[in-house]
């Protein structure tokens, strides 16, 4: 149990707010009724929170306040949707309350739950209970009152828990669905978040019930557009004529800030332009972004891909054929041909197989994402973890279960190389000559040898030493003719018992790779 909040906990809880976030948006995304059943509440969290953990990280704070700050100014400028402002100032709240103290104990977390149930209320134009407003009040009132920090958390969390579960009883929109609120249900995966940070591990909150319609609830807005936009050089007093303008528009008014002259803006409305011209008389606009709701049912036209980064041709095919779209990656990959490749898909989530550590590391570095699409990397190091993950791939599955298994199958994949020295140099096994063939498994140099089909027996030996079910081979276009063969051989008498599946692997860079499942 941790007993105060120091900086290092809180980028855990960022890093795992986030993680949870990703393996629930789908879930989130389809039960978000209200305002509006767009589709979008889990997305926006998710989105929202990415920037706030990116700002994160490009600052690298060593102090409790300045985690807490950077995860705020993140969440505001990177803030999608309703739901992403509110979280906010949720966020804004709690880095205020909690600036210039060193470690944060239960009784300081309260005062900061208290601080950003204040200022999302004040945020939104006309408060509505049933909302993420409930369950953070909730959360609030029941974090006050300890000095311990694992009871302020979990007594916050499990009144967070009972809030959400009672939201249907406040709005008969969620009770006609027979959902739960999706933003509420966004607020509980935070703080189960904290939750688990502060108590070891310990998860409180079930999953969300869902419909059990794979489309999204209907539920039509009275307006058209969803219209966004940050705000700077302005005061509060212009902001409050601002909101009472936007008020006279639309709904689902809010307008939030951090503490300064930045605010974001949301409005629900017809008229694009006047909702512009307001922010522009109360400061100066930028990053305006405008949704028309009709459009975003059939924004993409399928709902997941997998993406597989290739190097060239004849691997490109061998995944096209098992049936994801590929990207083949040039000598350099940008955070520009990312984007275009995951919008080329036309999918709302695209799952992404680099193939090799260092694309995994560029896609990661880049942290680039589609237009209103959901990106998530698979880890792995080799094409044949690639396919082991896309084996075991299905749509029709829960999204994050389909993510974890994918990622476990690649993890589980034992994978091995053959290559040839190009200079001399010491290894794990001794020194190796310009010209002696290479074994590696999991990156480590194993063998050194003088001829390419021992030294593959030897590898593929040693791989199934500690046992496996099926051997999949990738064999460069400039290998030794007779490699598959003399491998094929060798396993049909020394493990007669494993699977044996072999393919032309073009330019790998390598003149075998091989993955034991």
């Amino acid at each position: 149990m941790l007993r105060t909040l120091t900086a290092a906990a809180a980028r855990r809880w960022a890093d795992l707010a986030l993680a949870a976030l990703v393996a629930e948006r789908d879930a989130i995304d389809r039960i978000n009724v209200y305002p509006v059943a767009d589709g979008d509440t889990g997305t926006n969290l998710l989105q929202t929170m990415r920037v706030a953990v990116e700002t994160l990280d490009a600052v690298e704070p060593d102090t409790l306040g300045g985690v807490l700050d950077a995860l705020s100014k993140g969440a505001l400028g990177g803030a999608c949707g309703n739901s992403g402002m509110l979280l906010s100032q949720a966020l804004r709240g709690i880095a205020e309350s909690l600036r210039d103290v060193a470690e944060a104990d239960g009784r300081a977390l309260g005062a900061a739950l208290v601080r950003a149930d204040g200022l999302a209320r004040q945020a939104v134009a006309e408060p509505v209970e049933g909302t993420v407003l409930s369950v953070l009040r909730a959360a609030a009132r029941a974090a006050v009152g300890s000095d311990e920090l694992e009871v302020v958390v979990h007594e916050a969390t499990r009144a967070a828990i009972g809030a959400l579960a009672a939201t249907p009883g406040q709005l008969a929109v969620l009770s006609d669905a027979g959902v739960v609120d999706a933003g509420g249900r966004g607020l509980v995966i935070m703080l189960d978040a904290l939750h688990a940070v502060v108590r070891d591990g310990e998860w409180l909150a079930p999953k969300a019930p869902v419909p059990g319609d794979s489309g999204v609830l209907e539920h039509e807005s009275q307006y058209e557009y969803e219209i966004m936009y940050l705000l700077a050089d302005t005061d509060q007093d212009r902001v409050s004529a601002l909101r009472e303008a936007l008020c006279g528009l639309g709904d689902c008014v809010s307008a939030v800030g951090d503490g300064g002259a930045s605010w974001a803006v949301h409005v629900h409305c017809d008229d694009i332009g006047a909702a512009i011209e307001a922010g522009i008389e109360a400061g100066r606009v930028h990053r305006i972004k405008v949704t028309r709701f009709a459009d975003q049912q059939a924004a993409f036209a399928r709902d997941v891909a997998v993406l597989a980064c290739v190097p060239g041709g004849a691997l490109g095919e061998l995944f096209a054929a098992e049936g994801a779209d590929v990207l083949v990656v040039g000598t350099e990959l940008t955070a520009d041909g990312l984007r275009e490749a995951f919008d080329s898909t036309g999918a709302a989530h695209v799952v992404v197989l680099p193939n090799d550590a260092a694309t995994a590391a560029v896609v990661e570095r880049s942290g680039v994402i589609g237009e209103g699409q959901d990106v998530v990397v698979v880890p792995m190091a080799s094409p044949v973890q690639g396919l082991a993950a896309l084996a075991v791939h299905d749509p029709s599955r829960r999204r994050a279960d389909d993510q974890v298994a994918m990622a476990e199958a690649a993890a589980a994949t034992r994978r091995g190389e053959l290559r040839i020295a190009d200079a001399e140099a010491l290894t794990w096994v001794g020194r190796c000559l310009p010209g002696d063939v290479l074994g590696l498994i999991d990156g480590e140099v194993v063998l050194i040898g003088d001829d390419v089909s021992a030294a593959a027996r030897d590898l593929v030996t040693r791989m199934l030493a500690i046992g496996g079910e099926l051997l999949t081979a990738l064999v460069q276009a400039d290998a030794p003719e007779g490699l598959p063969d003399a491998l094929a051989e060798h396993l049909r008498h020394a493990h007669p018992e494993v699977e044996f599946a072999c393919y032309p692997g073009g330019d790998l860079g390598a003149l075998l790779l091989v993955g034991v499942e």
